[in-house]
């Protein structure tokens, strides 16, 4: 017969079975009974204790997805995404799919230079998932607060800091590049064709 493992899975959820050579397969039998969730099921009985018909199929709580179905909890929510290349989008998820691929609506980007931010609006953006460094959901009550160093600032003003400031970084790049090469380093794009 089967061993059981330890008890270390998620509630609900039936514990690992360590099958040996030679033990019977228990996935070869039919199944005893459904297995659920026995305080979903306990909820979900009182709820529906005066309503006639069959009890509702329980379903998975949005935790106990590791993949993009993670995004289900944040379908309608305001987010923050942080992108690759450093650019930060705020806006509400309207849609997702299983890549990671999101449709944000009502999009800003927001730019931070020198103490100073500003929001340039996006409207509907598609972000690819592969682009995704970071992402998170906005506190509603704390949306208006600023941080005490930043101040809003005109997008023209706060545009033109960071447009000089990616120039020098770029400046700093090349130079920290050639130094590296010069101890036998290949640059991130070293033997690779760029078109």
């Amino acid at each position: 017969m089967a061993n059981r493992l330890p008890s270390t899975h998620a509630p609900g959820f039936p514990p690992a079975i360590l099958i040996r050579p030679g033990d019977p397969n228990p996935f070869d039998q039919p199944p005893q009974q459904h297995m659920v969730n026995p305080m979903m099921m306990q909820q979900q009985s009182q709820q529906h204790q005066g309503s006639p018909g069959p009890p509702s199929v329980p379903q998975l709580p949005p935790q106990m997805f590791t993949t993009a179905a993670q995004l289900l909890d944040l379908t309608d929510k305001k987010l923050m995404v942080v992108l690759r290349d450093g650019r930060k989008l705020i806006g509400v998820l309207r849609s997702w799919d299983q890549f990671g691929n999101l449709v944000m609506q009502d999009t800003a980007e927001r730019l931070f230079v020198q103490g100073l931010y500003a929001d340039i609006e996006r409207g509907l953006f598609l972000v690819r998932g592969e682009n995704i460094t970071l992402l998170g959901e906005i506190d509603l009550d704390k949306d208006d607060y600023v941080p005490e160093p930043y101040q809003l600032a005109p997008v023209e003003k706060v545009f033109a800091l960071k447009k000089a400031e990616d120039a020098e970084r770029k400046i700093a790049d090349k130079r920290k590049h050639k130094r590296l090469a010069a101890e036998g380093f290949e640059g991130e794009h070293a033997g690779e064709a760029i078109l």
